[in-house]
């Protein structure tokens, strides 16, 4: 048996029997006006972070979920784009997608703007999207990419850029770790699929995005998620374990490299009304300014003594330098 199919079936149970927190901290319920969520919704919540910005969800996008769980982030997609169709959820597990369907069902008696007609449920994987080159504008996914393998990672996200629109947004959640891990660890197909060993560090989980071709990316959130210890799990030590919000966006890669926010700041306190360092960034006195790594690396070499820069928050909100 693959891990794949090992993952599987870990959902395929999770489906037929709802488990509160199976793989991860359950992910925000935004409360949202007029949204009601029905409670087997809420109990089917696999999720280490959220995908639902309101600022990505503006002029009714069409939005793609992979991975779709008991449908909670679905429902919350539509409540942005009430037509039909315009969210499309996709799910390898067809007990999954049974599930959703009949949460949805629950969420149009509990929901008068809400129509089950508005979500598009389709069997497929993140590694086959059933869906056509360039017609989504967000796709999403929450704690399903952390469980691939380094092949196959590179395989989703491809798959995701490609049915992208231009400037299409890829909005993910995935836990990361920054230590190692042994072996045993990193084989257990089961602990794959509880999003724990297949968490990688955040930069190559960011080198992966880029390098399918993403010229812009928003770390949005970090946050403490799990912890390894001896006690339970085959390591000699403790391991921590983050989750990560980011969307990375389909823009051209710029010539010197990909744009990446992570929450840094850049602020001018010199003599005169502003800076300008002649690369399309002008700083107002004394007025923050958000900046991705690369600016913030190309103004320190400036070597002046009257900017400051942040360090990463991992915080980004948007607005900014590019």
């Amino acid at each position: 048996m693959s891990y794949l199919e090992t993952t599987a079936d870990v959902y395929r149970q999770a489906a037929q029997e709802p488990q509160v927190g199976l793989c991860c901290t359950t992910n925000p319920v935004w409360q949202l006006p007029g949204l009601s969520i029905p409670q087997r919704m809420l109990s089917m919540n696999y999720g280490c972070g959220s995908t639902v910005n309101p600022r990505d969800l503006t002029n009714s996008p069409t939005v793609l979920y992979v991975g779709v769980g008991g449908g909670m982030e679905l429902l919350q997609f539509a409540y942005f784009s009430r037509r039909p169709g315009a969210v499309i959820g996709v799910d390898v597990v067809s007990e999954m997608l049974d599930a959703s369907r009949e949460n949805m069902r629950t969420a149009e008696e509990q929901n008068d703007w809400f129509r089950s007609e508005f979500i598009d449920l389709r069997a497929g994987d993140a590694l086959h999207l059933p869906v056509a080159d360039e017609s989504v504008d967000v796709a999403a996914q929450n704690c399903l990419f952390n469980i691939f393998k380094l092949d196959d990672l590179k395989r989703a996200l491809q798959e995701t850029y490609r049915v992208l629109k231009p400037h299409g947004r890829l909005v993910m959640s995935d836990p990361t770790c920054e230590q190692p891990m042994s072996d045993e660890l990193r084989a257990d197909e089961r602990l794959r699929a509880l999003c724990l060993t297949g968490s990688l560090p955040l930069q190559q989980y960011l080198d992966m995005i880029t390098e399918v071709g993403f010229g812009t990316v928003e770390v949005r959130a970090r946050r403490a998620y799990r912890v390894l210890s001896p006690q339970h799990y085959a390591t000699d030590e403790v391991i921590f374990i983050e989750s990560v919000e980011v969307c990375a966006i389909k823009d051209p890669m710029p010539a010197d490299g990909p744009c990446i926010f992570t929450g840094r700041t850049a602020i001018y306190y010199g003599g005169e009304e502003y800076l300008d360092d002649h690369k399309g960034h002008v700083l107002l006195q004394n007025q923050p300014l958000a900046v991705c790594d690369k600016t913030a690396g190309a103004l320190a070499a400036l070597g002046r003594d009257d900017i400051f820069i942040s360090p990463s928050t991992f915080h980004y909100d948007g607005g900014g330098c590019c």
